[in-house]
């Protein structure tokens, strides 16, 4: 009796449990339960564990009062929204965007405006006449670095033509950056946080691109004022997030192990991304797409009139999960998907990219 091929899924934005570092984490729970008993089990304050807190201040070079650390950067977008738009206010998002951000945002009633995502990152010129027109832009919500779900990074000049245009029409961006730390190849370049001057750039990012998906941390840096409107509203949401992850990601990061697991995740993640840009290329040419210099994710177009809502079901017909690419697209269109590469091995990537040919043929 034929067997079904076992699942592959090119739709989780996470890494596989073999580039984690558990024997790291494990050290610093260890430490963490052991040199901070007090502060790793007891009700903490909304701004989060104050070593971390202390750490991420340091790293961004700001104080530690523009600081708050959160349970997740979901938990972090959740708290920005909420303190900064209201139903009618126009809110900038990229074409593509992260489907959750957009999700998050129509429940807010927010009036969304999508501006088309190009290779070196958003369409600033859209972005400048939107704002030279008069439109009264309250919030720009941009994803820099390897963005969920395009995989595209923001070139250096466009972050300071934004945060230019940011200040002179008042407009906040939210630089969400969680990312940020996985690229493998390319030049980095400077966060916008860094090139503000005024308050107007909102910063976060998380642990769970890093550490490990199921350690839920994350964090915003902003202007003094913000964060301590944000830790109010933390206060009366959860009165403090979860102490003991915070502490272990606490340990994790000042004891090695960071930079040891970064090095390993972006190894095994240039290796994935090579493997499905090579398949691709060679198995299905109408593919279209751009090859990442980091992160989790490629975005890939086909010919117009293709029904990526077809594909979806072609695949997981065979065995294959895949995202619409619709998901992230307020108009619906529908010739595009998007892979994640981090979550697979180099044998499944090969395999899912043979099924997911054979899935674009008999449409």
């Amino acid at each position: 009796m034929a067997t079904e091929p076992a699942p592959i899924s090119f739709a989780r934005g996470a890494p596989s449990l073999d580039i984690i570092d558990t024997e790291g984490l494990r050290a610093a729970a260890d430490r963490a339960f052991t040199t901070d008993p007090a502060g790793t089990f007891a009700y903490g304050t909304s701004v989060g564990y104050k070593p971390l807190r202390a750490w991420i201040a340091e790293r961004h070079g700001v104080s530690e009062n523009q600081v708050l650390v959160t349970n997740g950067s979901m938990q972090a977008d959740a708290f920005l929204f909420e303190t900064l738009v209201s139903a009618g206010d126009t809110v900038v998002v990229e074409r593509p965007s992260y489907d959750r951000t957009l999700l998050s945002l129509k429940g807010r009633q927010a009036d969304l405006r999508a501006l088309e995502l190009e290779e070196d990152g958003v369409n600033v010129r859209a972005f400048a006449d939107l704002l030279a027109g008069g439109t009264d832009v309250r919030l720009a919500h941009l994803i820099p670095n390897f963005q969920n779900p395009a995989g595209y990074s923001l070139s250096g000049d466009k972050r300071r033509a934004l945060v230019a245009l940011a200040r002179e029409y008042d407009v906040t961006i939210f630089e969400d950056d969680p990312y940020v730390e996985l690229r493998f190849s390319g030049e980095s370049q400077p966060t916008m946080l860094s090139l503000s001057t005024s308050g107007e750039v909102v910063y976060a990012s998380s642990f769970s691109k890093t550490v490990c998906p199921g350690i839920r941390v994350g964090y915003l840096v902003g202007d003094e004022d913000l964060i301590a409107k944000i830790a109010k509203l933390a206060t009366g949401t959860y009165i403090s997030p979860n102490m003991v992850a915070q502490s272990i990601v606490n340990e994790f990061v000042r004891g090695g192990s960071f930079e040891t697991s970064i090095a390993t995740v972006k190894t095994a993640l240039a290796e994935r991304a090579a493997r499905l840009a090579d398949g691709l290329r060679a198995q299905i040419p109408d593919a279209r797409f751009v090859d990442p210099e980091g992160g989790y994710f490629l975005w890939v177009e086909f010919p117009e009139g293709t029904d990526g809502d077809a594909l979806f079901d072609a695949a997981a017909a065979r065995g294959l999960a895949i995202v619409k690419g619709s998901d992230f697209l307020l108009d619906g269109a529908k010739n595009s998907i998007r892979i994640a590469y981090s979550g697979v091995t180099p044998d499944e990537i090969d395999e899912g990219v043979t099924r997911l040919a054979q899935a674009y043929a008999s449409l």
